[in-house]
This record gives C-alpha cells, structure tokens and sequence, in this order.
C-alpha cells in the first residue's frame, strides 16, 4: 500500500471513532475520511461493554447558593445524553431496529431509610436540570407503570420513586424483603452495542470512509499544526497518511496516542469487569429492568466460608464491605437465559494492559454480591454455571466527565474520558466532535466538555468543592 491522503484520519474503531466518521461522511458529506485501526473494528472495548444508555445523570446538590452544584458537573451529562438517545431512537427507525433498542429504565434499589431523601433530592435535581419529571408512589395506587419488555416508543421519561412497600412487592417480588424503596429512571434502557457501530460502519463506508489497518505510530506537523500521520501494518512495514486534521479515538490507548503530539491527556483508567451466565433458574425475570444496588454490600459467606476466608491475608479483603452499585439485567432474546453481572470495586488507577489482569474471585463477589439485592440468586452459591467473564478499562477525567473537541494542537481533536458511557454516549459525541472540526455552530454544553476547561480558575474551584468523581 502506498501513502494515503485523507481529509480527516480517526485513531480507533471503536464505538466513538465510528460515530465521528460516520457524522462526518454520512450526516455532513465530508469526503476522505480514514479510520485508522490495528484489530478488528469493535473489538477491543466496545464489544464489552453492558450496552445500557440512560439520561439518568443525577448531580450533587450545592453546598451553598451559587456553588456549581446549580448546573454541575452532571447537568452537562444529562444534555449530552438526551441528544444521544435522540439519535440512537433515530437509527433504532432507520434500521427498523436492527440495533435492538429497548426502554425498560434502570431500577434502583435500597434497604436503608437514609437513602429515601438522597434518592428524592436527586432525582428533584435530575429533573431540573431537564431529565423529565419525577413521579412520587408512597402507597398502593395504580399511578405506577411498568415498562414493557420490548420497544422504547411511547414510554415515559423522568423518573418513578416508589417507596410504598406493597407497591414493590408487587411489581418487583424477587428484591431482598428488607428494600424500603425503588428509583425507576425511566429513559434509560439497552441495545446492541455491536450492531450500532456495525450500522454506523457500513453507512459510513458507504459514503467513501475508507477503514485502513494499521497502529498510528506518530503524528506529524507543521508550522504548529497536524500535516501527516505515521502508521505500521502487521507485518512491521510504516506508511504514512497525509491529512490536516486528526482525531484521538483511541479508547484506552488514548493518553499514549496524545503524547505523540506532546499533550498530556488528564484521564486515568479502572478495570472493569462483566460476568455472564446462564440463569436457568428463572430469579431475575425476563422482563426485569436494569437492577442496581445502591447500599454497601457485606458478601453473604456461611460461618465456614468466612473463617476460612479470614485466615488468609490474601482474602480476608472479600469479608470487608464492598461498595454500593453491584447491577444487573437479563441479555438475548427468545429462549436465552442469559444474566450480565457487575460490580465495579476495581477503582484503583492503572496503566491499560492487554489481555487484561485475571481476577479469580470476580465469578464469586459479582455473583454473591448481586445476591444481596436478589437473594434468589443464592440458590447458585453451591453449583453456579460456569461463567463468562470479560470486560476493558474506563479512562476518566477526575470529574467523570469525556473530552470531546479540540486537542490542544491546530488540526488534532479528541473524542475521549468516555468511561462507563462510550456506548450511550457515542452518537451524541461523534455529532459534537464533527461540529467542532467543521467549525458548525455548537451546542450549549459544548464548553463543558472541552480539554481547556482545566484550564479555567473557577472550574477548578468547583471541583475542588465537589470532590473527584463528583457523581451520586
């Protein structure tokens, strides 16, 4: 292959870098687009990921009038991802819903009183700042309604707080007996991670995207901004694309790919893994919702289980709490029995690393964790199925919120920080990046997702208030 020239070379297929082609060539008509990828497309954390979407973005309260609890750091998050699901409901009509999209929410779920007003003030703040209303169900009324199992038109947004205990039993009779009340945010829901980026990749090669193998290596420029990039094919042979403008997709590669044009990228990364198994056993139904945990968790070990866990230093940590989140729903269609587990207690910083860490205990803690909220689920403890375990790294910024535009350098963008979202994310994403390339009027919460943002006195103040990972 002889050098490329390209109007605009995209650093990685996953999920992001497809959505910025695709805006590009599909939606605006950009010619001479390159994507740039060394593996296969989707293939590297896409295809791990839960496939969730949700507008559900709640924000901490101000700690004082005027403090930035008013607008962020998740008010941003919410506008972002309304407009994504507006673009992924576009494409579920476009493809006649190749991708799968379902509306059945995220269902949160507690035992302990004292989160009732967190929930409440939350979902209030929620709604405010513009992701629909919140409907309040204390007693044993009809007012509630469950989604449906399939489909995502005609439903309502916002959220349901259901604090009415033989509402819950009602409607959700395999939570643990001991939960005081339900959160039902209600835009949100699952889809085919693959079968979007695959959708957006055929639309996009078919106006003229060109999809290159090959590791970017280095990025050229001149006069101060980007002129060229250096790849290397499998067989360790270099090329060169020439091209003015280059975009960082990268995934968890996307702080090394960054120092190749000398900037420092703020982000870091958390493995996170994803259990699957088959639930034939039939606890969690079908239909379920996403199921999420919202209290600390203590695993459930017999007597035993414990003293012989205790007498190791290497597992005494399984007897420690774990923290709250632990989810789950049910995957595949027709006759599949399928469960994804979750619990994300790997929160240390590390530098991404392929094939990724082992970790023998994930099966046990997912599982036993999830149990606290399902107890049916404890009828595995003794002969579980054997499970699949897969998953990738989130790269976040401190904030938890993606970097999505200019990169520091004239010509180079970067769509990146997307964490736990990418997927849910990507449409919105690939739209705002294109915006800043062509130099399209943008939406108003572009600023918040701009690398110079740090670069601003009193946003840094605010996170400081905030603390990092400033989310519910």
């Amino acid at each position: 292959m002889s050098n490329l020239e390209a109007e605009v070379v995209v650093c990685g297929a996953g999920i992001a870098g497809i959505a910025v082609a695709y805006e590009l060539a599909v939606k605006r008509g950009v010619k001479g687009v390159v994507l740039l990828e060394q593996d296969a497309p989707l293939s590297l954390t896409s295809d791990k990921s839960t496939e969730c979407y949700r507008n559900w973005w709640p924000v901490k309260p101000p700690e004082r009038p005027g403090d930035a609890g008013t607008h962020g750091p998740d008010g941003a998050m919410i506008s972002l991802m309304n407009r994504s699901i507006e673009r992924l409901e576009q494409i579920a009509r476009e493809s006649d819903n190749r991708i799968g999209l379902g509306r059945r929410g995220y269902l949160y779920a507690t035992a302990e009183a004292g989160k009732v007003p967190v929930l409440l003030e939350a979902a209030e703040n929620a709604a405010r700042m513009g992701a629909g209303p919140l409907r309040l169900h204390d007693g044993n009324g009809e007012s509630y309604v469950p989604a449906p199992a399939h489909g995502f038109e005609g439903q309502p947004d916002g959220a349901d707080l259901i604090t009415g205990k033989a509402l819950i039993r009602r409607h959700f009779p395999y939570l643990a007996e001991d939960t005081v009340a339900v959160l039902h945010a209600r835009r949100a829901g699952w889809f085919s991670a693959q079968q979007l980026g695959m959708w957006m990749l055929e639309q996009a090669r078919a106006h003229g995207v060109r999809l290159v193998r090959g590791r970017v290596t280095g990025v050229q420029t001149t006069a101060g901004r980007v002129s060229a990039v250096e790849a290397r094919r499998e067989d360790g042979s270099a090329f060169i694309v020439r091209t003015p403008c280059f975009v960082n997709a990268a995934g968890p590669m996307q702080k090394a790919v960054g120092r190749m044009l000398g900037v420092e990228i703020p982000v870091f990364a958390e493995l996170h893994l994803k259990m699957s198994f088959p639930e034939h056993l039939g606890v969690v139904p079908r239909e379920a919702p996403m199921l999420i945990w919202a209290d600390e968790v203590r695993l459930p070990w017999s007597p035993e289980e414990r003293e012989m866990l205790a007498e190791e230093p290497s597992t005494r940590w399984l007897l420690e709490p774990f923290p709250p989140g632990v989810h789950c729903r049910p995957d595949g269609h027709g006759e599949s029995n399928t469960l994804i587990v979750l619990y994300n207690y790997h929160l240390q910083p590390l530098e991404p690393r392929f094939p990724l860490p082992a970790d023998p205990h994930y099966a046990d803690v997912a599982l036993r964790g999830m149990a606290r909220m399902i107890p049916g689920l404890g009828r595995y403890f003794e002969k579980a199925p054997k499970p699949w375990i897969d998953g990738g790294y989130y790269v976040k910024t401190r904030e938890n919120r993606p970097l999505i535009g200019p990169l520091g350098v004239e010509g180079a963008y970067l769509v990146g920080a997307l964490s736990g979202f990418g997927v849910m994310a990507a449409c919105a994403a690939g739209e705002l990046l294109a915006a800043h390339i062509l130099g399209d009027p943008l939406p108003e919460y572009a600023p918040a997702f701009r690398l110079e943002r740090y670069q601003d006195p009193e946003y840094l103040q605010a996170l400081e208030r905030f603390g990092d990972g400033a989310q519910l």
